[in-house]
């Protein structure tokens, strides 16, 4: 049987052919993809010729294209729609993996090779120069300068490193199915919608369990049915389980795996030369160090804790009682409701996923960028319901292919997220496929699918993520997409979250989805008027998250291995900074933090928020500058989207808005500002 990913694809953009790849391909592709990059590698630095840019860093780009290939499809796969047979691939494959990669990272000839043209980098262009600054930084920070002895300690690491991040996932996904809350009667389902009760019917249904009702668990602490869900014991329920995943003593425990990785990644650190994890990463982010995330983080936390502390007591008046986790987010609706006469359960039926796809997150960026999409039914997707549009700029030339996993499914982790199936670069003659995983309940065949608020603000974020994608523009492979500083990826999709509540656009696609009646403006603006309203808990509860995480990762080595109890030090943690109120958990607790602890934010969860000055900073550039204005749009892709990672990113900031972001809209927006 011949491999389809061992030659591009000649379907349109080159998209994976999906429709010939099993899952027996992926383990010799794998295999001989490692196998054709080493043999790359070693032809580069067997070169007796001096290293010019030409001869080292070009051929760098080139290798590796297999891989490449199989891997951007295998890692989808493993995420969106994984199986056993994957996730035993995914663990047999991880060490080999990383083996490989830290070959190539700390490959003594190539970085004397890539050293060399580094300190000649002068005469180069501007992409040239950044992608040896880059490479040059990054092989140094790897260890590329370690001895032999240290290099084989750390690529042992390393390996180690890889196989338990997986285990962690593979046991998440496992505990998140495991404890999704069976509903016996649909009279406990009360202020949950017609579309919400069939999905958990359908999802109960896929599980052989007839006539009851399942709600599967969301990767967050919160579940959006806890703002609607009248009784109280189901609410409580749904929050235990989801606070109890993969917990000490549950048959898919994370403990254990979550310690030994805390332990590695500090040992590492010291190996390379920082005191701990946290200054490891931080090193090549525009942060820097774990001392100027926690002089932003920890001040705001107080603010956001305090205004927590005075959102309860209003909760407790509507409530007759104490407020406890999974109470809150139902009786801050009803507060929404009765101060500003806004419920977002309330919405669901203006806000039908088609028509917020077509007539919401299509239309706003065909207004601000003038690119216009065309489903292809043609194409396939990797799994039944994933849908394929393709993307042409204005003057109708080809930017690229736009996947849509919208539902979700047992064999798909949670949140939601944004991959690359093929990165631009003109190098390699590279077009652009991105995809957008959503985790939207689907409901039973005939029932429209109605998103939640929150949602609508998901859709628009992880779209952000895609043009990000689909618009840069580099020469080079490494700068492709969305390849920039991991605190700096979360700007452009927290900007594209604007246009969701834009007058132009929301008045298209929020429409009622049974009379066709627009939504009323004045809920518009009320809307507006509340956004403030509950930013204390979701403030503090995100913070707890982004603090949690430092607090793990800026653990020397010797401080780590006295770690013995996870919740211990989870409380302790929170503690420090005041945000260890009851009421307000984290949103992710350590054993099913898997932005930390199986991918790629690990000491970098504070990126969110620090990507948000740079957003709040934009929104109100674009507020100050006639909105939704094609000039506009040009103007944040030309300097900002458009260049992937091939510079800067703020210095790309400053060509943009003709200065440093400041902070005050942040806090503004946020109500921080007192």
């Amino acid at each position: 049987m011949s491999n389809p990913f061992l030659s591009p694809s000649t379907l349109p953009y080159q998209l994976p052919p999906f429709a010939d790849i099993a899952v027996e391909h992926y383990a010799p592709a794998i295999t001989r993809g490692m196998a054709e990059q080493r043999a790359e590698i070693d032809a580069i630095t067997a070169q007796p010729d001096e290293a010019t840019f030409e001869n080292t860093m070009v051929p760098l780009e080139r290798s590796g294209q297999t891989l490449t290939r199989v891997l951007r499809v295998f890692f989808n796969q493993s995420s969106a729609d994984s199986t056993d047979e994957v996730a035993a691939i995914e663990e047999e494959f991880a060490p080999q993996l990383a083996a490989h990669e830290d070959a190539i990272e700390l490959d003594g000839a190539l970085y004397a090779r890539i050293r060399h043209v580094h300190e000649r980098r002068d005469a180069l262009d501007d992409e040239q120069r950044y992608l040896v600054e880059r490479r040059f930084t990054r092989m140094t920070l790897a260890g590329a300068g370690l001895d032999a002895e240290q290099k084989a300690r750390l690529t042992e690491l390393n390996q180690r490193l890889s196989v338990l991040q997986t285990k962690f996932e593979k046991n998440l996904l496992a505990d998140t199915n495991d404890l999704a809350v069976v509903i016996d009667s649909v009279d406990e389902l009360d202020g949950l919608s017609e579309g919400e009760i069939s999905a958990a019917a359908q999802a109960a249904s896929d599980r052989g369990l007839e006539g009851k009702h399942l709600i599967t668990l969301v990767l967050p602490t919160g579940h959006p049915v806890l703002e609607s869900l009248t009784n109280r014991e189901v609410r409580e329920r749904i929050m235990r389980a989801s606070r109890q995943r993969a917990a000490r003593g549950n048959q898919h425990d994370n403990s254990a795996v979550l310690l030994e990785i805390v332990r590695l990644r500090a040992r590492r650190a010291e190996l390379l030369g920082f005191a701990s994890h946290a200054d490891f990463i931080t090193a090549d982010q525009t942060a820097k160090t774990p001392q100027r995330v926690a002089a932003m983080l920890e001040p705001l936390a107080q603010a956001a804790a305090r205004n927590a502390r005075a959102e309860k007591p209003k909760l407790e008046q509507l409530a007759g009682h104490p407020i406890e986790a999974h109470d809150w987010a139902f009786y801050s609706e009803k507060v929404r409701k009765a101060e500003f006469d806004v419920d977002t359960s309330e919405l669901k039926p203006y806000f039908e996923a088609e028509r917020v796809l077509q007539q919401g997150v299509f239309a706003a960026a065909t207004k601000v960028y003038g690119i216009t999409f065309s489903e292809r039914h043609d194409l396939q997707g990797y799994t039944e319901g994933v849908r394929v549009f393709e993307v042409r700029n204005e003057d109708g030339s080809e930017l690229g292919l736009y996947l849509l996993d919208l539902y979700t499914r047992d064999t798909k982790r949670g949140g939601a997220w944004m991959n690359e199936l093929i990165g631009q670069n003109e190098l390699l003659d590279h077009p652009t496929i991105v995809v957008n995983n959503l985790n939207v309940s689907k409901p039973a065949a005939g029932e429209p699918t109605l998103l939640t608020f929150d949602e609508v603000n998901t859709f628009f974020h992880e779209f952000g993520h895609a043009l990000h994608g689909l618009f840069a523009h580099v020469v080079y492979p490494s700068f492709t997409g969305t390849n920039v500083y991991r605190d700096f990826v979360e700007f452009p999709s927290q900007v594209n979250e604007m246009w969701m509540l834009w007058p132009e656009i929301v008045n298209d696609y929020a429409v009622h989805h049974q009379t066709g009646e627009p939504i009323d403006a004045g809920i518009i603006d009320r809307i507006r008027a509340s956004q403030t309203w509950g930013e204390g808990f979701a403030t503090s509860e995100y913070l707890a998250a982004a603090l949690l995480d430092q607090a793990w990762h800026r653990l020397s080595s010797a401080e780590a291995d006295a770690v013995t109890d996870v919740a211990a030090f989870e409380r302790e943690a929170l503690a420090a900074v005041g945000l260890d109120d009851p009421a307000v958990p984290t949103r992710y607790s350590s054993c099913y933090f898997a932005h930390t602890f199986s991918g790629g934010y690990s000491a970098g969860y504070y990126s969110y928020i620090w990507s948000e000055v740079l957003d709040a900073d934009t929104v109100q550039w674009f507020e100050q500058n006639g909105g939704l204005t094609r000039a506009n749009g040009d103007r944040f892709r030309q300097y900002v989207l458009g260049i992937g990672g091939k510079q800067d990113p703020l210095e790309a900031y400053r060509a943009f808005r003709g200065r440093d972001a400041v902070i005050e809209p942040l806090l503004e927006r946020r109500g921080l500002a007192a």
